[in-house]
């Protein structure tokens, strides 16, 4: 598998980059963490600079194109800001699929005083139009768990109701919408992940590379970070295109992508 790592912000790599089948990557949310580069943008300010990313991150792929973000509540307000960007997404003419959810364990006694804890956040999928050119959205299926019930029937649109199709168990059933990852506590997939601010879990990037870019394809992911989306891409049999706008999560992008082939001597670290 070929592995190729950029250093630069998404709208200078863009036209580096060719044409991939996935772009998948989290980018950096809105006033969480200023990252080491004063990055402090909120509100609309931060929903005009993702839309333009995205964008650009459209115009290169032929296929589906996934970021996961997530709002901020502060003063007992949420943002809306992964709303506000779907909504400017949808404006703008993009193709936009359901978002399917990140479900991961949140952190114990958040929620603030008076609310509930986080437990998921968004993953937002857009596409250029048209039927997916590659996908096998039961590759991280399971075998059904049930048999088949009695007789069901479905309701025409007058009300009344009629025969449905008789149910065929599938071999592999899809695995839905919601993600279910356990996070932190050695299930990120590699230690190396705990050099970034804020990882994601190898089996949420599983999830997309293997059920949307065909083997052999190419991923981009335009804020590499921990380099876990360019670790699950070469372990997976697809080619992978990582940059960051910090040279220090390139090197570590270069680290995970060793790793994942069995280059990595074990007193490698990062200082």
């Amino acid at each position: 598998m070929k592995a190729q790592v950029f250093c630069g912000d998404v709208l200078d790599i863009a036209p580096k980059v060719g044409t991939v089948d996935l772009v998948m990557c989290s980018p950096p949310y809105e006033a969480a963490r200023t990252y080491g580069i004063d990055f402090n943008l909120k509100g609309q300010e931060w929903v005009d600079w993702a839309v333009e990313r995205y964008m650009a991150c459209l115009s290169v792929c032929r296929g589906l194109v996934v970021w996961v973000v997530e709002g901020q509540t502060r003063d007992f307000r949420w943002s809306a800001a992964p709303a506000l960007m779907l909504a400017d997404l949808h404006r703008r003419g993009v193709h936009l699929r359901k978002p399917p959810v990140y479900y991961r364990n949140g952190i114990p006694g958040s929620g603030g005083p008076d609310f509930l804890r986080n437990d998921w956040e968004w993953c937002i999928c857009g596409t250029n139009g048209g039927k997916l050119p590659w996908s096998d959205n039961t590759a991280m299926g399971k075998p059904p768990e049930w048999h088949a019930g009695g007789v069901s029937n479905n309701r025409a649109a007058n009300g009344k109701r009629k025969p449905a199709p008789k149910y065929a168990k599938p071999d592999l059933a899809n695995p839905g919408n919601v993600i279910k990852c356990v996070v932190g506590g050695g299930n990120m997939g590699s230690d190396l992940t705990h050099d970034n601010e804020a990882p994601f879990p190898e089996k949420l990037v599983e999830m997309f590379v293997r059920s949307f870019c065909p083997p052999d394809g190419i991923v981009w992911d335009c804020f590499s970070g921990s380099g876990t989306t360019a670790a699950v891409s070469v372990k997976s049999g697809r080619n992978i295109i990582a940059s960051d706008i910090r040279q220090s999560q390139c090197d570590l992008t270069r680290l995970r992508v060793r790793e994942a082939v069995g280059e990595l001597r074990a007193d490698e670290v990062l200082v």
